[in-house]
């Protein structure tokens, strides 16, 4: 039970991870549009 309970955390962690990361990456998207004189 320990050990599964330790994977689930660390899945979820690297899932929010990776999540933060892809938000991280669309707004650096969404400056360098706007910086660039797009607008959506």
């Amino acid at each position: 039970m320990k050990e599964t309970a330790k994977r689930l955390i660390w899945m979820v962690i690297l899932w929010s991870a990776s999540v933060l990361a892809l938000a991280a990456v669309g707004m650096g998207f969404r400056l360098l549009m706007t910086a660039a004189g797009f607008k959506s």
